[in-house]
């Protein structure tokens, strides 16, 4: 036999053992002349699978394993933490982590190291549903979803989840476990609630798909959650197992809907919750994270899913209070689940799942799936070609202006007029009002009370609760120098057992000055607080501004002056009066707007060179002090004040002093 016959012999026997186990193992062989038995078509469109297969070939079954497992991560621990996600990372090889309270250069420092030890690319992800402030400090902080389901042009919230992405990309991030696609129809729902879009199916579902699209353009993978539907529950899942009586038309109809539809648009990823649904599945506690008729059966054979499906964290009361680590997670790798979130004990349970192959419940080729399309999807997020995160200017990157902007533009969008009796709002004829403010849940004048002082000059009142016996007669009396009253309720909460943070002696309070004043009340806070607040319907104006923070002050208080115009709809319904949708459009916009130099296009940097000709102008003793103020078509982007009245220094100037017209002239005329 000739050397060139050996070679092809040789060959021929490499090309078989290859055949033989791209067969076996169940990954696919590009140019392979059969076509592959276990193919994954998946609702992420990749160009090609080399990296995934290749990737699949090297790993053992153990490792194959691994990659099922997503843990939970911390930068605000210890290093006994680390010492723990390092262990878990060498030897039992996970394929991802969920990473939990900490701040954005300790995430991305730890990551580069976890991702430095890492045999395959971790996949990172995080609960961001109102973006990386969820988790992490000196983050940009987005609406609650019950929030963006007030707005009506969905295009912002699709440039919300390019931004998200952005911003998850920056930090290593592949995975959003979000947006939350439960349509909450219970108001007393102790976990979702405000974390809902509404209570309208039809708009849970087109803000879903908004949000789900602006991130997995930008290849930030979309987790939709929390299948088959948490939205009508009294029972948090976080304590216990809720119990969900429908009927299968009801859940057909109503909790899958926005499912259906997200499903239909591409989502790449789907989490299940730890929820009883005896008409799915009547094995008793057994929640719909292990359950194979409501996996297997109703999301991927029914609904045709093909993405990935994640696990609710299987620490949570709703599965650890029946099962034991190692044992939930077969359970859940046998209902269906592609990712195990938050396993107590993964060495234990890579065992139990070993073990589980070994007396044939799983199949190796189940394992070789599920982990082919976990690779494909690091693949898709780009981590075929990984490369560690750059540290310098991260705060920056992640709190670019143009982000804090667009924040803006939402909370703006979500503002919602439910009464305003003779077209109160926005005031006008100031000349005949004179005005008092009393905000309720706020010791000092706030950002709402500053944003009044710009249009009108108002008499301000704080209580950190509302006032009751002697000091209630006596803010009453000192009220009755008032003909409107501004009312202002903060520092509420979203618990539906405290009635959302609004006492009754608030609502007492705010129908004394009803009965007596006309009243605008502005709600910072959750709106099915409105449910229990006897005389709402009687305010003459009532504001939801939803939540309580400086852009929502501020904002509100130019609504009711006619800086900016009302334009949202109430997304759920609170009592007999504020139903779903509801939502008075307020004229536009006709006094002087307050915002951001981004928000007109302006760059607030090139505007610091103002502070420098102002100082230099104080320290040549062209003037003591002034204010500088700019508008652009009826927009103030600029308004600073400087230095004291006189150069001896004893009275700083303020935003709301007043100048004689002679002063004025000086700069205008010169101007």
């Amino acid at each position: 036999m000739d050397v060139n016959r050996i070679i092809v012999r040789v060959l021929m026997l490499s090309i078989v053992a290859v055949g033989l186990f791209s067969f076996s193992s169940g990954h696919f062989i590009e140019n392979s002349s059969k076509k592959d038995p276990y193919a994954i078509d998946m609702p992420l469109s990749l160009d090609n699978t080399r990296w995934a297969d290749s990737v699949l070939n090297t790993l053992t079954l153990e490792e194959r394993i691994g990659q099922l497992f997503m843990v939970a991560a911390y930068s605000n621990k210890d290093q006994q933490h680390v010492d723990k996600i390092t262990e878990l990372i060498k030897n039992q090889k996970i394929g991802g982590l969920i990473f939990f309270q900490g701040g954005p250069v300790r995430e991305a420092q730890l990551t580069n190291y976890y991702q430095s030890i890492s045999k395959v690319p971790l996949m990172i992800s995080i609960d961001g549903e109102w973006g990386l402030a969820m988790r992490l400090d000196s983050t940009i902080c987005y609406p609650r979803q019950m929030t963006l389901g007030a707005i009506q042009d969905d295009k912002l919230i699709y440039k919300m989840g390019e931004d998200i992405a952005e911003q998850c990309s920056r930090i290593g991030i592949h995975v959003n476990l979000a947006p939350d696609i439960d349509v909450n129809n219970n108001p007393k729902n102790p976990v979702i609630n405000n974390r809902s879009f509404g209570e309208n199916k039809e708009k849970v579902a087109t803000k879903g798909v908004a949000y789900m699209k602006g991130m997995q353009d930008h290849h930030i993978l979309t987790t939709a959650k929390h299948f088959p539907g948490h939205g009508d529950t009294d029972t948090d899942s976080h304590k216990a197992l809720p119990i969900i009586n429908h009927s299968k038309e009801r859940l057909n109809d109503l909790e899958l809907y926005p499912f259906k539809r997200l499903i239909a648009e591409g989502v790449g990823g789907i989490m299940v919750a730890h929820l009883y649904i005896p008409i799915l599945d009547s094995t008793k506690n057994t929640a719909s994270t292990l359950s194979k008729p409501i996996v297997t059966d109703l999301l991927k054979n029914e609904l045709n899913f093909k993405g990935l499906i994640f696990t609710d964290a299987l620490n949570m009361k709703g599965v650890s209070s029946f099962y034991k680590p190692g044992e939930v997670d077969v359970k859940a790798f046998l209902a269906g689940n592609d990712v195990l979130l938050f396993a107590e004990d993964v060495p234990l349970a890579i065992q139990g799942i070993k073990q589980a192959i070994e007396t044939g419940q799983i199949s190796q080729t189940d394992i070789d799936y599920r982990c082919k399309k976990i690779l494909l999807t690091k693949q898709w997020t780009g981590l075929d070609k990984y490369k560690p995160l750059p540290i310098k200017n991260i705060y920056k990157d992640l709190n670019k202006p143009s982000y804090t902007a667009h924040l803006r533009k939402l909370y703006e969008a979500s503002l919602t007029v439910l009464k305003n009796e003779n077209e109160l709002l926005p005031l006008t004829r100031l000349d005949t009002l004179k005005i008092a403010s009393v905000c309720i849940g706020s010791s000092n004048i706030n950002s709402f009370q500053n944003t009044l002082n710009n249009y009108h000059s108002i008499k301000h009142y704080n209580y950190n609760s509302a006032p009751e016996g002697s000091a209630l007669d006596t803010l009453i009396n000192q009220l009755s120098a008032y003909n409107l009253v501004i009312i202002g309720i903060h520092n509420t909460n979203n618990s539906p057992r405290k009635n959302f943070g609004v006492s009754k002696s608030t609502i007492d309070f705010v129908n004394r000055v009803k009965s007596t004043k006309k009243v605008v009340v502005d709600l910072f806070g959750n709106p099915y607080s409105l449910e229990d607040f006897t005389g709402a319907n009687d305010f003459d104006a009532l504001i939801v501004s939803y939540e309580d923070n400086s852009i929502t002050n501020d904002l509100s208080a130019q609504l009711i002056f006619g800086g900016v115009q009302a334009t949202g709809q109430l997304p759920v319904s609170c009592g007999n009066y504020f139903k779903e949708g509801l939502g008075i459009k307020t004229k536009e916009a006709f006094q002087f707007s307050y915002r951001m130099p981004e928000e007109l296009g302006i760059s607030s940097e090139k505007l610091i060179k103002i502070d420098s000709i102002v100082s230099s102008g104080m320290q040549a003793h062209a003037f003591p002090g002034c204010q500088v103020i700019i508008a652009k078509k009826g927009n103030v982007f600029f308004n600073k004040s400087y230095g004291y009245h006189t150069y001896e220094s004893k009275k700083q100037v303020q935003q709301n002093d007043i100048y004689d017209l002679a002063s004025i002239t000086k700069i205008a005329s010169t101007l």
